[in-house]
């Protein structure tokens, strides 16, 4: 874990070596909660703000929270997403695991703003120093200090944090996707109008909530307002979750991290559901979602993964492909079909036991599968193949070539 980031921001307070902080250290770091703003005018706050959703889609926040509270007649549902199924990606069972009072917090405002009496705290059941400091906090909690808060542990899978499967789980005990429409903001649990948000987003409105909106535009050095937490994994010196400036740079973001322990060529931006870019001439573009929209780039998750020099990005898709592959609901035939075909083929590409045409057929499947799914799960992993068949472009073209691999010690390495 990195260094706390400046006062009042989402990780600030006591050292994170001293576990999570408690009710009474949150309370006399940041005061009392402002419930009754909450319910007077909070979500114009969060509109003017800016904030955007930090599970991956980048949804305007407060456009999300009176869509649910103009539905809800005072009985919404919220539900604070902290599944994170990405298997690189840190930042949410980080910040539940340090400040789970700051994301209690911005699920109590966000009941109290769209009329919610019903609030789930959904974490990933992997995610055990999370679980634990969430019962904890809910335990400090006062009684009468808001709507009641459940604790759900997620099951472990990479879907079971996308909305309609977390609605699915919650009622059923089955984390897959439901068809959609009506979506879980119109009628989710128990057919009420549920707010799903991720809980990166509620704790940062939680801040928003204290210190208002100009507060927060005050941040942020691009053309998005605020701070993100990142997960910097690969060759460099000082891994782990960071908060970030949006509009910070690869090149401070490594610095700040103590800079590279080996070459690097590619960077896979926003996880499993971003892409692959190349390193030359990226190091001083900023990290923030509209512009990295703008350059056909995501910030997705905050992930930041640097590829070392010497590991193939052909080995790399492969097993991402072959992850995303697995952890498909197998509903749909782009997820049943499509996902396997591009993960065998992709696998004997990258071993050299390729057949003729595989490169061309995973080529075209990548083009093939978007948006024919129930989800958007295809969606993601067809934007990944995507992305590493143009930055790996001379790698996949040397494999298909000759059955061999540009870096001999490539299947070792992983992403």
């Amino acid at each position: 874990m990195a260094p706390a980031a400046t006062a009042d921001r989402l990780l600030a307070g006591p050292q994170f070596s001293a576990g999570a902080e408690s009710f009474a250290e949150h309370r006399a770091r940041l005061g009392p909660l402002p419930i009754a703003d909450a319910r007077n005018g909070l979500i114009d706050t969060i509109e003017r703000s800016g904030l955007l959703g930090r599970g991956g889609a980048g949804f305007p926040v407060g456009r999300k929270w009176r869509s649910v509270g103009a539905r809800s007649g005072g009985r919404a549902a919220v539900v604070a997403n902290g599944a994170e199924g990405e298997p690189r990606s840190a930042k949410d069972r980080s910040l539940m695991t340090l400040r789970p009072h700051l994301v209690i917090d911005g699920a109590i405002l966000a009941a109290a703003a769209v009329g919610a009496d019903d609030v789930v705290l959904y974490v990933g059941m992997e995610h055990r120093a999370a679980v634990d400091a969430l019962v904890r906090a809910v335990a400090e909690r006062p009684l009468g200090g808001g709507p009641p808060l459940r604790i759900v542990e997620a099951p472990m899978g990479y879907i079971a944090g996308e909305s309609s499967a977390m609605v699915h789980y919650l009622e059923a005990r089955d984390a897959r996707p439901m068809a959609v429409p009506p979506r879980p903001h119109e009628r989710g649990l128990g057919g009420r109008p549920t707010l799903i948000q991720n809980v990166e987003s509620l704790a940062a409105a939680a801040l928003i909530a204290r210190h208002g909106d100009e507060w927060f535009r005050a941040t942020g050095r691009d053309l998005t307002p605020g701070t993100a937490l990142v997960t910097v994994t690969g060759p460099v010196a000082g891994t782990g979750v960071r908060e970030i400036e949006y509009g910070t740079t690869l090149r401070e973001l490594v610095d700040a991290a103590g800079g590279l322990t080996a070459a690097t060529d590619a960077v896979l931006l926003g996880g499993y559901f971003g892409g692959w870019a190349a390193t030359e001439g990226r190091w001083d573009e900023p990290l923030d979602p509209a512009s990295l929209s703008s350059r056909g780039l995501g910030f997705g998750c905050g992930m930041v993964a640097f590829l070392p020099a010497d590991a193939c990005g052909v080995w790399a898709t492969s097993r991402i492909m072959e992850y995303m592959a697995g952890e498909s609901a197998r509903q749909c035939g782009p997820c049943i079909f499509g996902l396997g075909a591009i993960s065998g083929a992709l696998r004997r590409l990258a071993t050299g036991a390729h057949h003729d045409g595989d490169l061309a057929d995973v080529t075209r499947w990548a083009g093939q599968i978007a948006g024919r799914g129930a989800c958007h799960h295809p969606d993601g992993a067809a934007g990944l193949l995507q992305s590493g068949l143009r930055v790996f472009a001379d790698e996949f073209a040397l494999h298909e070539r000759t059955h061999g691999c540009s870096r001999p010690t490539a299947a070792a390495r992983r992403v």
